[in-house]
């Protein structure tokens, strides 16, 4: 079994975030490439974005800290600490309202 604290990988990568000149930061938690579920914690400096782009897979994001706003085919949903977005199989974006952890969970298949 593994334990790992989401606070402290919050705290760390909002600091790692703050400091990078991209304004993002992200750790996997759980999983990777060789795994069919990831979850990675993805912190974004206010008004930084992931670039457009489609999810490799089932998704999930849930809003660990901050508040953020997805696009994606002309729909867009703004979400706070506690909400879960589903991220839609289609090309979307996820950009930081003010400073922001997301914890992102992937489920790939194929």
């Amino acid at each position: 079994m593994h334990k790992a604290s989401i606070a402290a990988l919050v705290r760390q990568e909002l600091d790692a975030a703050r400091a990078a000149s991209s304004g993002r930061s992200a750790k996997t938690v759980f999983g990777g490439h060789e795994k069919v579920l990831r979850q990675t914690v993805i912190a974004l400096t206010k008004d930084r974005a992931l670039d457009e782009h489609v999810s490799p897979g089932e998704a999930t994001i849930y809003v660990l800290q901050g508040r953020v706003q997805m696009d994606s085919g002309g729909d867009s949903w703004t979400a706070r600490v506690g909400d879960l977005l589903i991220v839609p199989s289609a090309n979307l974006t996820l950009k930081a309202l003010e400073d922001s952890a997301v914890l992102l969970t992937v489920a790939k298949f194929g």
